[in-house]
């Protein structure tokens, strides 16, 4: 901050005026002073007692009265608790330190240059055998924060995607479709292609199941246990063995399956960019598992003949990492099929020729800890340079009151259907305020939109990433506590009295002649240390941090609203001080709420 480094250069010149000692300003200990005591910043004197061969108490008073007698513009009392000095910072340095903060373009952020480290993200991941729901937008949020907060950290981003369009679970929907799909389409049923495809894949599990439970019944007939049954009906089911002939076909590039494959898949995108629309998210670069795998291959079999994997007597080709504490990891199946690990190595190798990635963050779910673990020992002995550093954002998985969501089962919450819910209440919670009459419909659907898109959002982006969730749309649609509609509203509000101020900005302010209140100062600090937690937020890869850094901006600002009149002050200084204090807390608000990917409403 910088009324702590004019201090701590202050307390330099003073320590070399009272003792003759030279001090360097970054060796100058200073904290925020404890509520109980009066003061702003707190010296600790310890360290300076062997200078002034004094008791600490004695020093620190010492060293008050040189501080308030030499820099009067910047401290105004002093008073010392044994060893620490409590200083009462200037209303003119706050007025300056407010003035520098609304002034500042882009504050609180770096911009990135062509020296700066060039920081991949993906995110999204999604499978073409089925739609976005609840647990993929929790990712898509996510993934889209951090790539904003690298961003305003001064780094190069790149936002990527890497979708999963090939494999037996894309198999699943494509053989359900030609055998009870009778032609159907998008256009035909009026649906989504994403959901339609995902029909398909809920079907031939439930056609799957009643299979197996047909042949365990018959193999238990036939005197095997329970678990013999359930594992030879696995491996002789029929419908099973069409998908994988049909996997093993689109491998050989069997024309008839690719053709379907290509079909089906682009039912899937074109519904897929519907829902990335809505969320407000994008990529600058997708990838796509068919078109890397067989990089991988490539990869894995380079690595093979310089003895980094083994093969086994059926063909198939392993890792051996049992030296780094891990197990035997399979790349290459028996019949020549690969595997996840093998697409991910393909992709990033793929990604390593398009970019000079310095930095490698992928976006996926905590029960992929171990696949990361194994990937990044992998790219990292295939010579990647940042295999070994890539981070895993390990993120917790989203639950619903009645447990876990699953797919297959076509158990699970449907990202289109969120968002157009979260949309709908939040329309229904402002009609029921009545408080938008003069506001046209289109501006009413927009606000109705960015809060229940913000209400959303915010939700899943306030909680530590690395926990469990639960998630509950009711209570993120509250226009009171720690949610998005909350922060929203104070905004709006914020900028309804800067509109009735008739001033188009209140971006100077003189310094006024009363002394300012210690709410006033407590906002000006908490916007100061905006920067500070935008850093640390993107160093500790934390969304959640800028939503509580903004939540508490909010409440500050609520708490000296309530006691302090803004329009109807009668002191113009004072008036235009906190017009510009209200202007900076809305910047910074908006500021904050982008790097979680939320619009700020003008009117609510």
């Amino acid at each position: 901050m910088k009324i702590e480094q004019q201090l701590r250069e202050a307390i330099c010149c003073v320590l070399k005026k009272c003792y003759g000692a030279e001090v360097e300003a970054a060796q100058v200990a200073l904290g925020k002073t404890r509520p109980e005591f009066e003061g702003h910043l707190t010296l600790v004197v310890f360290p300076y007692v062997k200078l002034s061969r004094k008791a600490p108490e004695e020093t620190a008073l010492e060293v008050g009265a040189a501080l308030r007698e030499d820099y009067p513009a910047l401290v105004t009392k002093y008073n010392a608790v044994k060893g620490f000095l409590n200083l009462s910072i200037a209303s003119a340095a706050w007025v300056d330190l407010l003035q520098e903060i609304a002034s500042a373009e882009a504050y609180g952020t770096k911009k990135a240059t062509a020296e700066s480290p060039l920081v991949m993200i993906e995110y999204s991941s999604p499978n073409t055998n089925k739609p976005l729901h609840l647990g993929h937008v929790r990712n898509n949020l996510l993934g889209w924060s951090l790539a904003q907060i690298a961003a305003a950290c001064g780094c190069r981003v790149v936002k990527t995607n890497i979708v999963n369009d090939r494999g037996i679970h894309i198999c699943k929907s494509m053989l359900a479709w030609k055998k009870w799909g009778e032609g159907a389409t998008p256009a035909s049923t009026g649906k989504k292609g994403d959901h339609l495809v995902g029909d398909y894949y809920v079907l031939f599990d439930k056609h799957y199941r009643q299979e197996l439970q047909m042949l365990q019944a018959q193999f238990r007939a036939e005197g095997l246990d329970e678990e013999a049954a359930r594992q030879r009906a696995e491996r002789e089911s029929p419908l099973m063995g069409e998908a994988r002939e049909m996997l093993r076909r689109w491998e050989a590039g069997d024309e008839e399956v690719r053709s379907l494959w290509e079909m089906m898949n682009s039912w899937v995108y074109e519904g897929f960019d519907e829902t990335y629309k809505a969320l407000g998210v994008s990529f600058d670069k997708i990838y796509y598992e068919s078109q890397t795998y067989l990089d991988g291959k490539k990869k894995v079999l380079e690595g093979l003949e310089k003895g980094l994997f083994e093969r086994h007597d059926d063909g198939s080709v392993w890792a051996d990492l049992t030296d780094a504490g891990l197990d035997q990891k399979l790349l290459i199946r028996s019949d020549g099929t690969t595997v996840y690990m093998t697409q991910d190595i393909g992709t990033a190798a793929q990604r390593f020729r398009d970019y000079p990635i310095d930095k490698m963050v992928y976006v996926v779910g905590n029960e992929q800890n171990y696949h990361f673990q194994v990937l990044s020992l992998l790219l990292d002995r295939l010579g990647f340079e940042w295999g070994k550093s890539l981070v895993h954002f390990s993120y917790g998985m989203v639950e619903l009151p009645d447990g876990k969501m699953k797919s297959r089962e076509g158990t699970v919450v449907d990202a289109d259907d969120l968002v157009r819910t979260m949309v709908q209440q939040a329309r229904t919670v402002m009609d029921e305020a009545g408080k938008w009459d003069d506001m046209p419909e289109e501006e009413r659907q927009d606000v109705a939109r960015k809060v229940g898109l913000g209400a959303l959002k915010y939700f899943l982006l306030k909680v530590d990433a690395r926990k469990n969730m639960l998630f509950n749309p009711h209570e993120s649609i509250d226009f009171n506590g720690n949610t998005g509609p909350f922060i929203q509203y104070t905004y709006a509000r914020i900028r309804s009295i800067l509109r009735k101020s008739g001033d188009s900005g209140a971006r100077t302010a003189q310094t006024p002649a009363t002394e300012i209140s210690e709410k006033e100062i407590a906002l000006v600090r908490r916007l100061a240390e905006f920067p500070a937690t935008v850093q640390q937020a993107g160093a500790d890869y934390s969304p959640s941090s800028i939503a509580g850094y903004c939540y508490d901006l909010v409440k500050e600002y609520n708490q000296f609203y309530h006691d302090y009149p803004v329009l109807r002050e009668a002191d113009g200084a004072v008036r235009q001080f906190r017009l510009m204090l209200s202007e900076a807390v809305a910047k910074v608000i908006d500021t904050g709420m982008g790097l979680l990917g939320i619009e700020m409403p003008e009117r609510m």
